[in-house]
């Protein structure tokens, strides 16, 4: 049996009997029906799309990258997805931010041989979550196999299967630990959440995002974008540069608008009401009702009582 197959074998052993706790502990939620789909976007270059946030893969003579983890239940499936496009051993995984559908399968992937990256303030939210903003107990912990043993806070290049992989930090957008990964070989942009192509924006406050660095991320996004450059984002179509400029467009369309709302004394209640996105929600699909909470999150970052 060669080398990679074994990894192979041992990986997914290691894999399914790390899932088993995992997701009967989340049995509230059924993944059993949660089909993956592969889609490759480069020579080597793959995404992966189940449930929660993209993944991406990428395969070589050196290992496999991977950019984000999804849901721990699903990191059985994800890892089979995985060997249908290569059977090398798992080399290093990035976590684009902290959001448990882009990082509950972190500890699962570790253990079957991955090492993971991620900026500083990432792993300190997976090890020291906060209480949620509404009261109540924080989180519990993420196990210390689930934390990143590499962290980096600027731009990071890794040389891997003959070409480079950028690591673009993007500072308290989407959350405090945001990172873009670019492939520029393949010339295709992992945006993780800061930028979607369904529904609105999506400024976490609780978790260090901002309005003004989602706007100055949209911005980088656009500047390390071609004009043939495929954008995978976070949740939603692959697209382009294009798409890119459209989305930070309406976001700073729809800031004037609630900032010209808190001018004239309106409440959030109102402003919510006035439905200031309505030409936008056919473009966005308003995923979730995505509106008026990205309206709501507005109101909070623009001062509004």
């Amino acid at each position: 049996m060669n080398g990679p197959m074994r990894a192979c074998i041992l990986g997914t052993a290691v894999l399914t009997a790390a899932i088993a706790a995992p997701a009967r502990a989340q049995g509230q939620q059924d993944f059993s029906q949660v089909k993956i789909v592969t889609t490759q976007v480069g020579p080597n270059l793959y995404a992966l799309d189940g449930q929660g946030g993209r993944m991406g893969v990428l395969v070589g003579s050196d290992g496999i990258f991977i950019v984000d983890s999804q849901f721990a239940p699903l990191s059985e499936k994800l890892l089979a997805a995985i060997r249908q496009i290569s059977p090398a051993p798992l080399k290093f995984l990035v976590n684009t931010h902290v959001h448990g559908d882009h990082t509950g399968g972190n500890e699962n992937f570790t253990k079957a041989g991955a090492t993971l990256l991620s900026r500083p303030m990432l792993r300190q939210r997976l090890a020291k979550p906060s209480a949620p903003p509404g009261g109540g107990a924080a989180p519990a912990p993420a196990p210390a196999a689930a934390l990143a043993v590499m962290t980096f806070d600027s731009r990071s290049t890794i040389y891997m299967d003959g070409e480079a992989i950028e690591l673009i930090p993007l500072p308290f957008a989407h959350t405090d630990g945001d990172t873009a990964v670019k492939f520029p070989t393949a010339d295709v942009l992992m945006t993780g959440d800061v930028f979607r192509s369904a529904g609105y924006p999506n400024i976490d406050r609780a978790n260090g995002g901002s309005l003004k660095g989602i706007l100055e991320g949209l911005n980088t996004l656009i500047e390390a974008a071609g004009p043939n450059t495929k954008v995978l984002p976070g949740h939603g179509d692959i697209t382009n540069r294009a798409g890119m400029i459209a989305h930070r467009d309406m976001a700073i369309a729809l800031r004037d608008r609630v900032q010209k709302a808190i001018s004239s004394g309106q409440t959030q209640p109102q402003i919510i009401a006035a439905k200031l996105t309505k030409d936008y929600d056919e473009k966005t699909g308003n995923v979730a009702g995505s509106a008026d909470r990205f309206i709501g999150q507005l109101y909070a970052e623009l001062g509004g009582k």
